[in-house]
């Protein structure tokens, strides 16, 4: 949130720092800073302070608290008045669980005009742009005090038997309506489940609620009776009413965190004292409907809790000055404090969070380093150094070695919360790892690996098992073929790692490569002339080439069965480490190999 230095102000009697100054306190207690400048600062606000911090005046709380500088005016400790009842403005909410509250005033005879230049003025620090007096009013108690809020044209709306009914419920059946946002975008249809701002009297969409105004009831020049709405919606509806449809606004940030319904009435409060300041007009009354009151729990937390946690040493007077200078509601019996958060920290839930704003507040720079435990004894390094003598053995024999998850599809201890659902136990060996690794090496090989030599895979790993020998946890080792005469996995005195080549260096084209697939029938049992198939490329292809620059390298892809019949399919790579390859040349190699498969009783697909 962009916020300003000289709005930050009217906060403070005393001088408020330099906007750099602020940018520090705010990151060393606080909150992440993007930008700033000589009076604009853009603070990253988390989701859990953002119910109270989307604001200037949570802002101004916490340099307070940081700074040790007392607030002059905070508004939303003033006292609230008491609004007339409207007897011209009725309010339906369909489903209080999606609408928390919902204030709604009219106001008469107001005159549409440019803001004052104060007003402008604030707006423009934060990169907002002047609309009108009464959008901008609006605008600045949202960014005040963090309440959305909107204005309607209450001329724009239909009445019956002289009252304006508004309606806060799903669109439903009226989807088909359509809606045109104030910024121009066109709505031909909306989701059913969408919550939407309605003029019951005549069945119309006014809003979406908690992220845009319509063009609908639009405020212009020609305004002068107004209907303001002040609500709290239910954050997971406007979150997914913005992703629908890819609406995002400054109200939807605001609600989608979950802003206290309590801070309703001190929107409204703010609100209407700004437009009768500014555009004239006079109050006729407003509907609060409030269908379930919501209040914070006290939370509590002890000293010592507080300094077990932190690994700290803060004294009874810094903890509570920390909860006083927070504003926060105190309450202190020994050393336990018990707190009642104001409406508007409903961050403020656990003694986790207590013990947070303790730290922060007092600067995690005063936190003790973190000690480390003693060292133990160096462990018996016997199992590693047998362990990588395997290791260097079955490399000598040609073997790769593999490292898979220790998670299982079946096994003997299961976890309570498996990172992947579809293998929720611990191996109890490395076989079934093993065929998976093997499975997939075959198709690789034959890029790599001369003609007809196999892989070769191991791997040393840990299993658990829960067997009646009760082995537990052991050290294991697979191969992808027997081997023997491995040494044993125990003390060999001292051991020196070998330098050992695994192969030489080959070096690659500096031209692109041509791929072919081929897939065909294998030829059914008892047929004669019928040859490896890999046999009969390499003897097609160096029958075909005429110079000896090309190679081809096979690549296994694909094997099935059908009516008894069964299919392979091959993808053949051509490359020349002198020149780029032609098509003609490499299909001419393929019709080559097409013809010695038919003559060895294959069937080309």
């Amino acid at each position: 949130m962009k916020v300003s230095r000289t709005w930050l102000q009217n906060y403070f009697e005393r001088p408020l720092p330099d906007a750099a100054a602020l940018a520090d306190a705010l990151t060393f207690h606080a909150f992440e800073i993007e930008e700033h400048d000589a009076d604009m600062i853009d603070v990253k606000v988390l989701p859990n302070r953002a119910a109270d911090c989307l604001s200037h005046r949570g802002l101004a709380r916490e340099l307070s608290a940081i700074l040790e500088m007392p607030v002059k005016i905070d508004p939303l400790r003033e006292s609230l008045p008491e609004f007339p009842r409207s007897s011209v403005l009725e309010v339906q909410i369909e489903d209080p669980k999606k609408c928390l509250r919902y204030m709604g005033a009219v106001v008469r005879g107001v005159k549409v005009a440019p803001s004052p230049a104060w007003l402008r003025e604030a707006l423009e620090s934060v990169g907002q742009r002047s609309i009108n007096n009464i959008v901008d009013a609006t605008n600045y108690v949202m960014l005040n005090i963090g309440q959305p809020l909107h204005a309607f044209d209450a001329g724009k709306l239909q009445t019956r038997k002289g009252k304006y009914n508004i309606g806060v419920r799903v669109a439903g059946a009226s989807k088909e309506k359509g809606f045109t946002s104030l910024d121009g975008r066109i709505f031909p249809a909306l989701p059913a489940d969408i919550l939407t701002i309605q003029d019951l009297n005549y069945d119309e969409h006014l809003g979406i609620a908690g992220i845009k105004g319509g063009k609908q009831a639009e405020v212009d020049a020609n305004t002068t009776d107004l209907i303001i709405e002040v609500a709290n919606f239910d954050g997971a509806a406007v979150r997914r009413a913005a992703q629908k449809l890819k609406l995002f606004t400054d109200a939807s940030l605001r609600f989608q965190n979950r802003p206290s319904p309590e801070l309703v009435a001190y929107g409204m409060r703010d609100v209407l004292a700004l437009i009768v300041e500014i555009a004239g007009g006079e109050v006729e009354g407003v509907v609060d409907e409030y269908p379930m009151h919501l209040s914070n729990e006290p939370v509590s937390a002890t000293l010592a809790q507080v300094n077990g946690v932190l690994g700290a040493h803060y004294t009874h007077d810094e903890v509570a000055g920390v909860f006083k200078r927070l504003g926060l509601d105190m309450q202190t019996s020994g050393d336990t404090f018990m707190i009642t958060p104001p409406f508007e920290r409903t961050d403020i839930l656990l003694k986790e969070d207590l013990i947070e704003e303790a730290g922060r507040i007092l600067g995690y720079d005063r936190l003790a380093p973190a000690e480390l435990p003693a060292a133990s004894a160096a462990p018996d390094q016997a199992k590693y150094r047998g362990i990588e003598k395997i290791k260097d053995r079955l490399i000598e024999q040609g073997f790769t070695e593999v490292s898979t998850q220790s998670f299982a599809k079946r096994g003997d201890v299961y976890l309570a919360n498996p990172l992947d659902k579809t293998k929720p136990a611990l191996r109890s060996t490395l076989a079934e790892n093993m065929k998976e690794a093997l499975a997939q090496a075959k198709q690789y090989a034959l890029r790599v690996l001369a003609p007809g030599q196999k892989p070769k895979l191991f791997e040393i790993g840990t299993i658990f098992t829960n067997s009646s020998a009760g082995e537990g946890e052991r050290v294991v080792i697979e191969t992808s073929e027997p081997v023997a005469d491995l040494p044993q996995i125990q003390e060999d005195n001292s051991y020196e790692p070998k330098h050992i080549s695994l192969g030489a260096y080959q070096q690659f084209s500096a031209y692109p490569f041509m791929t072919r697939d081929i897939a065909f029938w294998v030829p059914s049992v008892g047929t004669t002339n019928s040859l490896p198939a890999e046999q009969i490329f390499d003897e097609a292809w160096q029958a075909s080439v005429h110079s000896t620059d090309i190679s081809v390298k096979r690549l296994f892809l694909d094997r099935f069965e059908k009516d008894n019949k069964i299919s392979m399919a091959y993808r053949l790579i051509f490359e020349s480490m002198e020149r780029t390859l032609t098509d003609e040349e490499v299909n001419a190699i393929m019709e080559k190999i097409y013809a010695s498969l038919r003559f060895a009783g294959y069937e080309v697909r």
